[in-house]
């Protein structure tokens, strides 16, 4: 069969038959991680951290993560953890412990007060080579210390212009799925970046993005209906405040993995309001 056919197949099955879940389809609470990447300092930190507790963002519906580099987990949990915001990791080992020089542990994360850790960043892949072998170790890894994973996927543009979007995406979710299993779906993210859009101001539009969250939905709930249908799925790539809405506002979109915008405390704010 066709990879066009399948994905035909996949859709008609969704309409027919869409997962059920308690709560109901489009009921899943949203979630907006920022991702700092490699920046920041203890000085503009305290800056754009204390803005952010100041802005009671644990009162929305939506759940806030902040996934600053690993120096900065302490001063970021010691002033949002208050305020009902959320910490996260942007990598972890694949190793529980022992010699491995450079390394960090999903334990030593967790004595950190770590909720989320990234896992399959496109940067992961592309520049420190990541496999997606590797990328779904790391997800078992941090799951299995008790963390929830954020499993990143996306294609890059020759990819998503060769028609080969759906197809990347879900070879890069099976590799996971062979690994773990759909029930440990059941206590982790997907965010969906396209690559061409990360850090380029191009953005995917709400329909594009749309598209791909239900594949991935629809790719979980062949093998589970209602882990798929309670499966937060994020997007992400120069996702702002002028645009947060209309991409939030897709029902199968359950919010934001924000990298530059993350940075600016203002903007964070308004994404995240757009989200509650």
């Amino acid at each position: 069969m066709s990879a066009e056919l399948q994905s035909c197949v996949r859709w008609l099955t969704w309409v027919v038959s869409p997962p059920s879940c308690s709560r109901g389809i489009g009921m899943r609470n949203k979630l907006v991680a920022g991702n700092w990447k490699m920046f920041g300092s203890l000085a503009e930190n305290q800056t754009r951290l204390t803005q952010l507790a100041g802005a009671q963002l644990g009162k929305n519906k939506a759940d806030i993560a902040v996934i600053p580099p690993f120096p900065y987990l302490a001063q970021c949990k010691s002033l949002l953890s208050p305020a009902g915001i959320s910490t996260g990791a942007q990598n972890v080992s694949d190793h529980a412990e022992g010699a491995f020089t450079g390394e960090v542990s999903v334990s030593m994360l967790r004595d950190f007060g770590c909720r989320y850790i990234l896992v399959g960043h496109s940067e992961r892949r592309s520049i420190f080579g990541e496999s997606d072998t590797q990328v779904a170790q790391k997800f078992q890894r941090a799951q299995n210390g008790g963390l929830t994973p954020i499993l990143c996927v996306g294609e890059t543009l020759d990819e998503r212009e060769a028609d080969l979007t759906e197809q990347v995406v879900q070879q890069q979710i099976q590799a996971v799925l062979d690994l773990v299993g759909i029930q440990a779906f059941s206590n982790a993210v997907v965010a969906y970046e396209p690559v061409w859009a990360i850090g380029t101001g191009r953005t995917a539009s709400p329909e594009q993005a749309q598209a791909v969250h239900q594949a991935i939905r629809s790719q979980l709930a062949e093998l589970d209906s209602g882990v798929a249908a309670n499966t937060q799925i994020l997007y992400g790539g120069s996702v702002k405040a002028n645009n947060a809405q209309s991409i939030f506002a897709q029902p199968d979109v359950d919010g934001a993995l924000v990298g530059g915008a993350s940075l600016i405390a203002d903007d964070f704010i308004q994404i995240c309001k757009a989200a509650g």
